[in-house]
């Protein structure tokens, strides 16, 4: 059996307070959870925007279209490479850590698991997954947003077991 303390959690960085946002700011979550699992070492941390070349700050970004993939910034221009090497950077990162899951800022082109914008930039929003998510997930690794820490509260203990 693991321990708890193998158990790694990718994390969107933006959610633990670093000012990774498309516009510098930060999705810090304010969670009894999340400080314990940071305070236990077993959050990863990761942007995958920023990883795949983005600055921060950077123009907002939506997908376009899945089939083939587009994903362009609000100036039209395409940031599909930059958006997949970051899938890919991200997937290798949660494999060398060991990480068992995900928890990723919901909505995101890159991070969102459930929902994301849908490419008009006038804040609607449509069912689908952003790019990273749907990556970790191919994978095998379950992905939840800072909406479900229930959710991975019980993944975590069936885990932890």
């Amino acid at each position: 059996m693991k321990t708890q303390k193998n158990n790694k959690i990718l994390i969107s960085a933006c959610l633990l307070g670093s000012k990774v946002r498309y516009d510098g700011k930060d999705n810090l979550i304010d969670s009894e959870l999340i400080r314990r699992l940071e305070n236990e070492g077993r959050l990863v941390p990761v942007c995958p925007e920023m990883e795949g070349g983005l600055a921060t700050p950077r123009a907002p970004a939506e997908i376009q279209d899945k089939f083939p993939l587009r994903i362009t910034n609000i100036h039209d221009e395409d940031v599909t490479p930059q958006f997949l090497d970051g899938a890919e950077k991200t997937l290798e990162i949660a494999l060398r850590e060991g990480c068992c899951c995900a928890l990723m800022k919901s909505r995101s082109p890159s991070c969102g698991n459930h929902e994301v914008y849908d490419g008009h930039f006038n804040n609607t929003i449509k069912p689908g997954s952003g790019v990273t998510a749907d990556e970790l997930m191919r994978k095998g690794f379950p992905v939840y947003n800072e909406r479900q820490l229930d959710q991975l509260t019980e993944f975590m203990a069936l885990q932890d077991r």
